[in-house]
């Protein structure tokens, strides 16, 4: 989601002249006996951290059984306060070289990596090493969160605490090699990885390669663009593509704008050979104020299409779309945050329950969520 990107530091260095003097020569030093060190950036290390927590209620008053009317990720709960995740992140980085390990405990977590077996796979929500031979190229190796999408996992970077259709069912993650070449106002990344979301393919099915490619362009300070793409043939065999766009533009100091369009086209395997494509798309605008440093509001409208019952329709008589209308509110003080959210989920085909446990078009959420990051 946005963005899903990553920045290392190169820490400055700091010299000290070595003053070589023999002792019987005169006091006047002169430039053949004083040298200077080599340049050798000083490593650095950065330490930090966040909790959240949230409560939220359905109107409807649903049961578990009927997935407490939520498609999207996160927030699979009602009336009940709720564990999001604790997480430790450590950015090193000496010279030309960086490594970033990212941990995280907890159902949001555990959400992000359900394709992992075991507690400790699933902590890590990013592990890497970079390598940049000159100041317009990186290299990455390891596992990172998606490119692809406005919204990302961690909650603090997000000013709606529930997620939306966009990212909930697009990648979340990749295991891989990447290279990013920047060029003034231009970006380019082109990848290799795993499967979507595999930190290791699964056995006995096949095991291809997905391509990752963004091209990003900061057309001012203020208005940047992205272009992304993933795609490859999974191991269930079906072959995926995904195109995404995003844009950001900042208006004022106090009003900006976001937008996300994506769309997935499929093609399934039925056993003999991969059928016609199948397709689902959306798109978000993010209209974000902030009147004081210490509060702001986000106002999230999204379109998701699932016509082709491949996604949050996948188990519904037919296909449909949804509109999705957020309002979330960011209070801030010092690294704390508290979102008070209020969610309208509407369908053009039966989605989700009313209070009787009868089919309805609609639903409506009310949140709350506390996050403190260090």
């Amino acid at each position: 989601m946005l963005q899903k990107f990553f920045a290392t530091g190169l820490a400055m260095a700091c010299f000290v002249p070595a003053i070589a003097q023999e002792a019987s020569a005169p006091v006047t030093t002169t430039a053949a006996q004083t040298t200077s060190a080599p340049e050798e950036p000083k490593p650095s290390t950065v330490i930090s951290g966040y909790a959240d927590v949230y409560y939220r209620y359905n109107f409807a008053k649903p049961t578990k059984a009927v997935g407490y009317n939520n498609f999207t990720s996160f927030t699979g709960s009602h009336n009940s306060f709720a564990l999001g995740m604790a997480s430790l992140k450590l950015e090193h980085t000496q010279g030309k070289v960086g490594i970033v390990a990212d941990l995280g405990f907890g159902t949001r977590a555990e959400e992000f990596a359900y394709n992992d077996k075991g507690t400790l796979l699933a902590a890590v929500k990013q592990l890497y090493i970079t390598y940049a031979p000159t100041d317009w190229l990186k290299l990455t190796a390891g596992t990172w969160g998606t490119h692809v999408g406005y919204e990302v996992l961690d909650p603090y970077l997000n000013r709606n605490y529930s997620m939306s259709y966009m990212f909930t069912n697009g990648p979340f993650g990749h295991t891989g090699l990447k290279a990013e070449v920047t060029k003034g106002k231009h970006g380019f990344m082109l990848g290799v990885a795993n499967p979507t979301d595999y930190r290791i393919p699964p056995d006995e099915q096949i095991n291809k390669k997905f391509i990752l490619a963004q091209y990003s362009l900061a057309a001012t300070d203020d208005v940047k663009f992205f272009l992304n793409y993933v795609g490859g043939k999974a191991p269930d065999t079906a072959k995926v593509n995904q195109v995404d766009f995003v844009a950001t533009v900042k208006v004022s100091d106090k009003f900006n704008v976001g937008f996300n369009g994506t769309y997935n086209s499929t093609k399934l395997w039925d056993g003999t050979k991969n059928t016609d494509a199948k397709n689902w798309w959306g798109s978000a605008v993010y209209l974000n104020v902030d009147p004081k440093p210490w509060f702001g509001l986000t106002l999230r409208g999204e379109y998701f299409e699932d016509k082709d019952q491949l996604k949050v329709y996948a188990f519904s008589p037919e296909g449909g779309s949804v509109i999705a209308t957020t309002l979330s509110a960011n209070f801030k003080v010092d690294g704390f945050t508290f979102i008070p959210e209020i969610r309208f989920d509407n369908a053009n085909k039966d989605l989700f329950y009313d209070k009787d446990l009868a089919p309805t078009k609609s639903t409506a959420s009310f949140l709350l969520a506390a996050i403190y990051k260090f």
